[in-house]
């Protein structure tokens, strides 16, 4: 697939998505709320898991790390085929607008770099019915494990769109997510990590300039 055609995006401003005053404020999240809330969802999580179904703690570190791993690849999933979802109808493309496309029109509005907290509730509490239905008692870690990795990708998103690349090995991921905004949105879909677009091949593509200095894809 070549790159899409960009449109340039507007650095200021939060436009309005909903004539109903209660969704359009739900729209707007402050980055604390979500990391407080599933960060205290997880050490929850985590302690019922080892003082209430007596886990041993690297049993529960264990699961812990499966979670969070699992979490990147859900992560990757969402925003290709979700966030990203080909808006072949009107219908289509409201919902991906209101999912996604307002980021990458306003990138730099803090206020909707996170899902709102209500619906992030909702979803959790989906995923532990079906996490515990598959995994049982092992969700209480698997699912902290998850949660912190979901809170850990919102940091990095609102650092990203919030402050300046710093001058440290994390610039890797400021880099790559100004690619997927600024030149090829059809690929760069990691944002915590780069390492299932590595397996799913989708890199950025190299520049001319890139290809003539000898950059291996």
């Amino acid at each position: 697939m070549e790159s899409q055609k960009l449109k340039r995006p507007r650095h200021k401003g939060s436009p309005k998505l909903f004539e109903n005053p209660l969704l359009e404020k739900l729209t707007h999240t402050h980055i604390s709320l979500p990391l407080i809330i599933f960060g205290s969802i997880a050490a929850v999580l985590i302690y019922y898991g080892i003082f209430e179904k007596g886990f041993e703690v690297p049993f529960m570190l264990l699961l812990f790390v499966a979670g969070l791993f699992f979490f990147t690849l859900a992560e990757y999933l969402m925003h290709r085929y979700l966030y990203h979802i080909p808006a072949t109808t009107e219908r289509r493309k409201r919902i991906s607008y209101t999912m996604h496309g307002v980021h990458h029109d306003y990138p730099k509005d803090k206020s909707r770099l996170a899902m709102p907290p209500v619906l992030s509730l909702i979803i959790a509490t989906v995923l532990f019915i079906i996490y515990r239905a598959v995994l049982g008692d092992l969700v209480f870690g698997f699912l902290a494990g998850f949660l912190v990795g979901y809170a850990g990708y919102l940091a990095i998103h609102y650092s990203v769109h919030a402050f300046k690349v710093p001058n440290n090995f994390l610039k890797t991921l400021w880099y790559h997510h100004s690619i997927h905004h600024y030149r090829e949105p059809d690929r760069a879909f990691g944002v915590s990590s780069p390492l299932w677009d590595h397996i799913f091949r989708t890199m950025p593509r190299k520049t001319p300039v890139e290809r003539k200095k000898g950059y291996i894809d």
